[in-house]
């Protein structure tokens, strides 16, 4: 088990198995599991997409949906178990215009319970074609250094593979 007040930050592009690494992750530690939900259901695929997540967890979790207001429930929910954020990157698309990373990474560093963060790596494919989407990889980008900054460890999902990258020489495979 680790301290309390553990930072853990997972990335990794689509459908690379990081939400699964987190969940790994989260069980690490004996504690009640809070699932903070950023995803919002605004279509039929999308809420599909929820209710698999919902099912592959399985139960033994508490959900709190929060598609904006992240620092609030992180700090309303510190103190009650380890919490698995899901995802930075739908938080920042609800709130872009409105995303205050530096009182997230404020937050995080005050927790005394073990927080999770889910996020995707979005630098790695082709520049996007139009300003606005050019914007948000930037900013998406610079939210995700932040984070990674301020975490204890860092994890890269690459096909369904965990990576880690903070801190560097311990074998993974000992740590889950």
């Amino acid at each position: 088990m680790t301290r309390f007040g553990h930072i853990t930050m997972v990335t990794g592009g689509a459908r690379s198995g990081k939400s699964a690494l987190a969940e790994r992750l989260v069980k690490r530690h004996d504690l009640p599991r809070i699932y903070i939900a950023t995803a919002q259901a605004g279509d039929g695929e999308m809420a599909e997409r929820i209710a698999q997540h919902q099912q592959n967890r399985g139960a033994g979790w508490t959900t709190v949906e929060e598609p904006v207001d992240l620092v609030r429930v992180l700090g309303e929910t510190d103190g009650q178990g380890v919490r698995l954020v899901d995802c930075l990157t739908l938080w920042m698309s609800n709130s872009f215009g409105n995303c205050d990373v530096a009182s997230l990474c404020e937050t995080l560093r005050r927790q005394t319970s073990p927080v999770v963060l889910v996020t995707n790596e979005l630098g790695q494919g082709i520049v996007p074609d139009n300003q606005l989407a050019r914007m948000f990889r930037d900013q998406h980008g610079w939210m995700n250094q932040a984070v990674a900054t301020i975490a204890d460890e860092v994890w890269m999902a690459v096909s369904g593979m965990p990576l880690r990258l903070k801190p560097r020489g311990e074998n993974p495979d000992e740590s889950l």
